[in-house]
């Protein structure tokens, strides 16, 4: 079966930053530096490119049908729908099952170019400051593992969602070979979500009402266990 996706060229799909539900994926490998085979455990990391909601989870082995699953499971968990996915050219993504999927389901579908690692900037800086500053890089396999992970990932989403707040780039400037940054004034997942004009207030009402509900503290001492 023949299908194709959007190359697109940049940090957002738009230029600009686009409504929540726009997510970058990608996989984390914990094979402790050496692939001499596939038998690892893979991180697989959706952060949304406007409010930099990110949603981790744990698969035995690279599979495109625990791609698929996962899709399904963070679609009816996010706080706004799901709207586009921008993936990387690794098969477990471009495939005729999830082109099908996100053609089914009304999803926009598009894809980095090659070699271009900055094209997918949100979800590669999710990747060192939550996978690694939680699991490292040794060699993880087994199911045993995988659900350890898994686990982990439960109880880490709400701390790194609700609690921990991050920079955002506002404008880069260049004068020469002088880059210049700015950032906006960091702001956790949830906040940059309940200001969102497009999220409806009884979302909103149901994640102040969670946010009421957790221990900072109590999900640290958790996560530290995990």
């Amino acid at each position: 079966m023949r299908f194709a996706v959007l190359c697109r060229s940049g940090p957002s799909l738009t230029g600009t930053t686009p409504l929540p539900g726009y997510l970058e994926i990608d996989f984390v490998e914990h094979c402790g530096g050496t692939k001499i085979d596939g038998d690892f455990v893979h991180s697989f990391v959706m952060t949304d490119i406007a409010t930099g909601w990110t949603e981790c989870l744990a698969m035995p082995f690279r599979s495109g049908a625990f791609v698929l699953e996962h899709i399904e499971r963070v679609s009816a968990a996010l706080p706004f729908p799901l709207r586009g996915l921008d993936c990387d050219n690794d098969s477990a993504f471009m495939n005729a099952a999830v082109f099908d999927f996100c053609k089914a389901t009304g999803i926009e579908l598009t894809r980095s170019r090659a070699y271009k690692k900055n094209d997918q900037a949100w979800v590669e800086q999710k990747n060192g400051a939550i996978v690694r500053h939680l699991v490292g890089y040794g060699r993880l396999r087994g199911l045993e593992a995988t659900e350890t992970l898994a686990s982990l990932y439960q109880v880490s989403r709400l701390y790194i969602n609700f609690f921990q707040p991050s920079f955002k780039l506002k404008s880069k400037t260049r004068h020469g070979a002088r880059v210049t940054k700015r950032y906006e004034a960091p702001l956790t997942p949830l906040e940059r979500v309940l200001r969102s004009a497009s999220i409806p207030e009884a979302t909103k009402g149901s994640l102040r009402a969670r946010f009421r509900r957790l221990d900072p503290l109590d999900l640290l001492h958790r996560i530290r266990e995990a």
